[in-house]
């Protein structure tokens, strides 16, 4: 299957609040806390698009996967209990999530090595990304794909797992 990793543009929303909802509903089956207050919605989706942080992967025409990827944008990182690898500029990873139907062939991974790749051609050395204490799949993911766990940040008064990679030319 050809993919191809790219801005989503806001005559997308519907597919993506569809991946997005799928995986609320994951996160919920799995008895996870994360993604169960109402967060993300549409107004989070439109708002990373309008700023164009807002990606999709996709298969052929389909939309398969979703996530918010900004540069040096994520207030909260500065209040870590801990410590980043690097203070150099970073690219965050937000909202990843790929398509109930596509589950379990490694697409996650790819989007991350997207959103990585992404980070070189914008000469940034460094990708940070969050998860709930309880979303053990993301969790495995960071882990199996070089992230460092580097101590925890708080969204919304809850705590979360901070993740770092540090990248090599």
């Amino acid at each position: 299957m050809n993919y191809n990793f790219r801005k989503a543009t806001l005559s997308e929303i519907a597919p993506i609040w569809a991946i997005l909802q799928q995986a609320i509903q994951r996160r919920k089956e799995d008895g996870s806390a994360q993604w169960q207050d109402g967060y993300p919605n549409p107004a989070v989706v439109q708002k990373d698009i309008e700023q164009g942080a807002g990606f999709v992967l996709v298969a052929g025409k389909t939309i398969i996967g979703y996530s918010a990827v900004l540069i040096n944008d994520e207030p909260a990182y500065g209040n870590m209990e801990g410590k980043w690898l690097t203070n150099d500029d970073f690219v965050v990873m937000h909202r990843v999530a790929i398509s109930e139907n596509y589950l379990g062939k490694g697409l996650a991974k790819l989007m991350i090595k997207n959103i990585e790749n992404f980070a070189l051609s914008n000469n940034i050395f460094s990708v940070k990304a969050d998860t709930n204490f309880d979303n053990l799949p993301m969790m495995k993911i960071f882990e199996s794909q070089g992230y460092t766990y580097c101590g925890e940040v708080y969204f919304r008064g809850s705590p979360r797992k901070a993740y770092e990679k540090v990248l090599t030319k």
